[in-house]
């Protein structure tokens, strides 16, 4: 009896630190994905962001929210089938001051399927500043390589909302000033802030 009581507690010991690691281990990557409430016209979509898979693409998403800078931007692209594009204009459409552009994350095995967000970009791809996109649909053109051996970064996904994703996507769109697929009555971020750390 004395020798199968010291046989399991090492092995209980083992079996608990294991326990135990694997907890703590799970609430440090938790803890690496920070939540971000976009408050909209439309209801509330809160985002949550994958910073070891794309850890400059998320710092500089949340300097922009700590910033303010999302507070008054609008979803100014809309189409249904592929993306609600947001956070650089006003309802004006008038451009706001950006930082400098972020470095391509898009090859860090994040996808754009239905509900992630993505950096929008010109041509160039170290160009994303403060524009971005959540994914109605799949898009695989868009992935790492894409068309131009870049692709476009995926930084997160949507975890509450998502039915405020899908009442944007369908909304009446024009041509206004220069820019297509302007929802016509527009959709106001009217605050941009981090819910979870």
């Amino acid at each position: 009896m004395q020798e199968s009581t010291s046989f399991f507690k090492p092995l209980l010991a083992r079996v608990l630190t294991i326990f135990f690691g694997l907890s703590f281990g799970t609430a440090v990557l938790a803890a690496d994905m920070p939540q971000v409430s976009l408050k909209t016209s439309m209801g509330e979509i809160v985002l949550e962001l994958d910073q070891e898979a794309a850890p400059k693409t998320v710092a500089n998403f949340l300097q922009y929210v700590k910033s303010g800078h999302y507070k008054g931007t609008i979803f100014h692209r809309v189409i249904d089938g592929f993306m609600i594009q947001g956070g650089g204009m006003d309802k004006n459409l008038v451009t706001k001051k950006n930082n400098p552009p972020v470095k391509n994350e898009a090859n860090n095995g994040l996808k754009n399927v239905p509900y992630s967000i993505a950096m929008a970009r010109t041509g160039d791809p170290n160009s994303a500043t403060s524009q971005f996109f959540i994914n109605v649909a799949e898009n695989t053109p868009l992935d790492y390589p894409g068309r131009d051996g870049f692709g476009y970064t995926v930084f997160g996904k949507v975890v509450s909302g998502q039915e405020v994703v899908d009442k944007i996507k369908g909304v009446v769109v024009d041509d206004v000033k220069g820019q297509q697929n302007v929802p016509v009555v527009p959709i106001v971020i009217q605050s941009a802030s981090v819910v979870k750390r």
